[in-house]
């Protein structure tokens, strides 16, 4: 099952955040990513997917952040986050919260949804050509640190 997280799921999510960061080198902190998950969703300022199984323990997730597209004039959400638990992986979690993510974005008006991973995280990339999503081959992404 997947439904929309609220600040009451936070027990369920920061671990889940904390791994979906270990996994993109970061160090593990579950206070920063329960002060940040707290702060995105107290603030409506993303969107979080929370997949459960049966007996109730929560197996993966989705974020998504508003944002606008000028040249369509349009809202536009980015799906910045996906992380599905490695025990639960190639079960179908991934595809039903990507599913998710496409039901809340056509309904809140959005004309497209888009992410981005690293060229070389395969697995993710199967899934989601996979799911229907199509690489971009005609703009390059460019990204400036600013700490």
């Amino acid at each position: 099952m997947v439904r929309q997280a609220t600040t009451a799921d936070l027990d369920a999510l920061v671990p889940l955040f904390d791994a979906y960061r270990v996994f993109y080198r970061k160090t593990s902190d579950p206070e920063l990513a329960r002060t940040f998950l707290s702060e995105r969703l107290s603030r409506n300022q993303s969107v979080v997917f929370l997949a459960m199984r049966e007996d109730g323990a929560a197996v993966g997730f989705t974020q998504l952040y508003p944002s606008f597209s000028s040249a369509a004039a349009a809202p536009v959400f980015i799906l910045n986050d996906l992380f599905v638990a490695p025990d639960a992986r190639r079960n179908g979690v991934g595809a039903l919260l990507l599913a998710a993510a496409v039901r809340f974005a056509c309904a809140a008006g959005a004309v497209w949804l888009t992410l981005s991973t690293e060229v070389t995280n395969r697995t993710a990339q199967a899934l989601y050509e996979k799911e229907g999503w199509v690489r971009q081959s005609d703009f390059f992404v460019y990204n400036l640190g600013l700490v």
